[in-house]
């Protein structure tokens, strides 16, 4: 019976997992013989609750390749501490090869106020009210990845006031 309890925890786990495909594209390798073709998938994976991760997957066939960047996906997860208004506590930079993403918190009713793969990261993330900005290279793997980083780091209040050894009110003051 526990067992059994076990593994339809395990299923509604993964159900609420939610991927979204940001890019598909074909690629090629010179060998021996010609051109072997193949397709990569810039896949992110949220839950919609504070985790999200980008994966990357190649495959002979597009559905290969979108589920290898599923596991990928599921191997690279962060988790993010939102705050009351589904936003995060503090301004944010994160940084990706050429590209460069800048996050700011903002109001409620605000919404997700960002562009291409920096907003499926957050949508999938959880973030409901959050400006951001991509700056320099508009790949959307590298911009992608900033985003990653730049919810990495992100720290809560109570977060810094454990590492500082103090309460959380001693923080205000």
């Amino acid at each position: 019976m526990a067992k059994r309890q076990r593994k339809n925890d395990k299923k509604e786990k993964e159900t609420n997992w939610q991927e979204r495909v940001i890019q598909i594209r074909r690629v090629s390798k010179v060998v021996k013989g010609g051109k072997k073709l193949s397709f990569r998938a810039i896949v992110v994976v949220g839950n919609e609750g504070g985790q999200v991760g980008v994966g990357v997957g190649k495959a002979s066939d597009v559905i290969g390749a979108v589920r290898k960047g599923v596991a990928d996906g599921k191997k690279q997860l962060i988790d993010i501490s939102l705050t009351k208004a589904s936003s995060i506590t503090h301004i944010s930079t994160g940084a990706s090869g050429g590209a460069k993403v800048i996050m700011r918190p903002a109001a409620p009713g605000t919404g997700v106020i960002a562009g291409g793969a920096v907003r499926t990261v957050l949508e999938l993330a959880g973030v409901k009210n959050i400006l951001a900005k991509q700056l320099g290279s508009n790949n959307p793997l590298n911009n992608a990845r900033a985003a990653i980083n730049a919810l990495e780091s992100v720290r809560s209040f109570t977060d810094v006031a454990a590492e500082r050894g103090l309460p959380v009110e001693h923080l205000y003051t």
